[in-house]
């Protein structure tokens, strides 16, 4: 199945390999799990967990989404703008340029077109309804950050990739050029030709893998976007790390700091941050306006879906935090301060609109008695 991706070979393997992160089978974490960030005593998901959605996991009714091409049609007033397009999807417009993190269009977070998560709706524009792009990043090679039928998309443009070791196999086997791909491993830098824009990738505490066979054969990475006159963090995907106070030191301070809130869960916080953990490494990276990503999109964990803005909701403002919370699709610019308004409540009240997803067709089978718990989520 090609949407499962290539595994490295050649002379990318030689570099994945000489890289001080490689321990002879694949990437590993820097640190080891600290103390309380995975309870070891609450019972994991299981199989059946994630194929029969109960509570609260999904919106009954369409999120609000509001169409940004008006506003990128003018330049941000302030050089930073945003705008969420959904999950850890972001568009940023820094100082004149365009760079799209994590871009994920597809129906559904999976290799089959047929099962895994699928999106609560689509994304508020069309993949082709972007405007001239002139980087993207990708922090790992997930299905919820490293989409295929988006990247085949993307290979019909000339936007260059920078991404983590090892991810550009799977780029170039969907069509990228080689020359269009820049592998980073953490602290190293990529300046792109011709423009006053830099990214460096740094460190993150994650996992990768798309098969049975290629956990963590490529590495994952948070990723900072440096222009002259702004810095912007984003997280990919991580449980909390004492490495934020290095990023802070050799990077910040921050003018947008963009971290992974939501598909958490007890037994997983040394490979997801949560809302908690995630104002936690806000801390640690000094601060900055904080748009939460990897949340609203898709049912990855068993928490309600709006679980993780309304706790951000609830500790943040008291902790300092300066969130930045917009709608699907709202440009907005971090220098104009705080955007915390709670425009998803009152979805369920609403009901089913037509900006919805199609749902999933009801499953006929009937729930096994016993399933095993996971050893670690599909993300």
């Amino acid at each position: 199945m090609i949407s499962l991706g290539q595994r490295a070979s050649g002379l990318r393997l030689e570099r994945m390999q000489a890289s001080p992160l490689w321990n002879g089978g694949g990437f590993r974490n820097l640190h080891p799990i600290a103390p309380g960030l995975r309870d070891t005593s609450a019972p994991r998901p299981s199989l059946r967990d994630f194929i029969f959605l109960e509570g609260r996991r999904v919106p009954q009714g369409p999120l609000p989404a509001l169409d940004p091409r008006a506003a990128w049609g003018r330049p941000a007033g302030s050089g930073l703008r945003a705008t969420w397009l959904g999950h850890s999807s972001v568009l940023i417009e820094i100082d004149g340029l365009r760079v799209l993190t994590d871009p994920v269009w597809g129906p559904r977070a999976s290799p089959s077109r047929l099962i895994g998560p699928k999106r609560f709706q689509p994304a508020p524009v069309r993949l082709s309804q972007l405007p001239p792009l002139d980087l993207v990043i990708i922090s790992h090679d997930h299905y919820d950050h490293l989409d295929y039928p988006t990247i085949r998309q993307l290979a019909k443009t000339r936007v260059p990739f920078v991404t983590s070791l090892g991810v550009g196999a799977h780029l170039q086997a969907w069509g990228i050029a080689p020359e269009r791909i820049t592998e980073l491993d953490w602290w190293q830098s990529h300046t792109l030709p011709g423009a006053e824009l830099t990214i460096h990738a740094a460190p993150s505490q994650h996992f990768s893998g798309r098969g049975l066979k290629d956990r963590n054969a490529t590495l994952w990475s948070s990723l900072v976007i440096e222009s002259p006159r702004h810095r912007v963090f984003f997280s990919g995907d991580t449980g909390l790390t004492t490495e934020y106070t290095r990023i802070r030191e050799r990077f910040g301070p921050f003018d947008l700091v963009m971290l992974e809130v939501g598909a958490f869960h007890p037994t997983w916080g040394d490979i997801h941050l949560g809302p908690e953990n995630a104002l936690k490494a806000l801390a640690l990276l000094g601060g900055g306006a904080f748009l939460p990503v990897h949340w609203g999109t898709f049912s990855l964990a068993l928490h309600d879906w709006d679980a993780p803005v309304e706790t951000l909701l609830a500790l943040g403002p008291a902790q300092g935090a300066q969130l930045l919370m917009p709608r699907l699709g709202e440009a907005v610019e971090p220098a104009h301060g705080p955007l915390d308004q709670p425009w998803w409540r009152g979805i369920e009240e609403r009901g089913p609109g037509p900006a919805k997803a199609p749902e999933q067709p009801e499953s006929t089978a009937q729930a096994p008695e016993k399933l095993e718990p996971l050893l670690w989520p599909m993300d």
